[in-house]
């Protein structure tokens, strides 16, 4: 995942940035089927740059009672009951990306996850209640903070949906692929790499600046939203 000795941890004050994105059965986390979920790590070359590195996903089938609209079907296009649909039990698909991300966070010497999304609360609200349904009790990613690519987006490029801020960002887009989990990810991760290396500049100047100021005490963190270890037990 890395790229000769860089480390991304010391980027983003020891998170490292996973880019997720889910398709789901509607709006509501609680209720609603988590259909698709996909996950696209981010590296860093020794420059310095970041770059979209590898995709893991996986189709989901609706938990046991789950909501699923048929609105939100006709968006992403996914037939959860299909017979040749390859999808695996939430706790499944949970339990894999999050391995997943805990060997990225150690192999980046990073504290924690983070998760980079479009609209991120979205994504992060259904990962949160699907973990809870699982009973998965370690959850590498923050349990409330994110990186949300719509607002970095609106800043950079005065474009807030995912198709115009990729296409602001030369990035292409190819609108028969979207709304797979896997497609979106990746333009998001894409998205995000982007503004975070037109970004480069002022993330420099401000490390200078807190080079030439006092030393960081402890009492400048922030206890509810430093990249704390997770803690638990179990899967």
């Amino acid at each position: 995942m890395s790229i000769g000795n860089a480390r991304i941890g010391s980027r983003f004050r020891g998170f490292l940035p996973v880019v997720v994105d889910v398709e789901t059965g509607g709006f509501v986390a609680a209720t609603d089927a988590l259909l698709e979920i996909a996950a696209v790590f981010v590296e860093c070359s020794p420059g310095g740059s970041l770059m979209r590195g590898r995709t893991v996903r996986y189709h989901v089938r609706p938990f046991a009672g789950a909501r699923v609209d048929p609105a939100s079907l006709a968006v992403n296009g996914i037939d959860p009951w299909h017979p040749l649909r390859p999808a695996v039990e939430e706790k499944d698909a949970l339990a894999a990306v999050f391995k997943e991300v805990r060997h990225g966070v150690r192999e980046q010497e990073c504290t924690r996850a983070i998760l980079v999304g479009h609209n991120s609360f979205f994504d992060l609200s259904f990962v949160n209640a699907a973990a809870a349904r699982a009973g998965i009790k370690r959850n590498p990613f923050h349990p409330f903070s994110s990186f949300d690519t719509a607002t970095l987006a609106g800043v950079a490029y005065g474009q807030t949906v995912l198709s115009r801020a990729a296409l602001a960002a030369g990035i292409a887009w190819d609108p028969e692929a979207a709304h797979s989990a896997a497609y979106d990810a990746e333009r998001t991760a894409d998205l995000f790499c982007a503004i975070c290396n037109e970004f480069r500049p002022l993330y420099q100047a401000g490390i200078a600046r807190l080079a030439a100021g006092p030393a960081e005490t402890a009492a400048d963190a922030n206890p509810m939203i430093e990249p704390t270890a997770e803690t638990g037990n179990g899967e």
